[in-house]
């Protein structure tokens, strides 16, 4: 039972970390690999799956935002090159997505801009586990 409820607590916490808001899953995650009550490869599925949800629903925030009136018209000038940025390098900038600080604004930005869902997911994926991966090799 007590494995369960640190199982969720590592899927929330890495969630709420993928979101707009600030979060600590890399030490709960660190935490939970020291104890090895769980696998190291469980431990990187919840890990990986909740931030890469929390990510999406970021993506999909800015979609939402981005939803009926015409991208970077009502944005300051550094606010739209931010986007300039994220358009030119396009889904494959999301592989950074994992990075504190600017990672959050990036999936907001991808759907703000509308890029191609799957491709964003894949990507944010992939640099989120990639970097969770780091966490339990360390720690387990």
């Amino acid at each position: 039972m007590a494995a369960d409820l640190s199982l969720w607590g590592l899927f929330f916490s890495s969630f709420i970390s993928s979101t707009l808001f600030p979060g600590g899953s890399e030490v709960v995650l660190g935490v939970l690999a020291a104890q090895g009550q769980q696998t190291p490869i469980t431990l990187l599925m919840v890990a990986s799956l909740g931030n890469t949800l929390g990510a999406l629903t970021t993506w999909l925030l800015g979609a939402l935002v981005a939803r009926g009136m015409p991208p970077e018209a009502h944005l300051s000038e550094s606010r739209q090159r931010a986007l300039r940025q994220v358009r030119r390098f396009g889904s494959p900038l999301l592989l950074l997505s994992w990075l504190p600080v600017v990672g959050d604004p990036l999936c907001f930005a991808a759907g703000y801009l509308r890029l191609p869902f799957l491709a964003s997911l894949a990507f944010m994926a992939l640099g989120k586990t990639a970097r969770y991966a780091v966490i339990v090799l360390a720690f387990a």
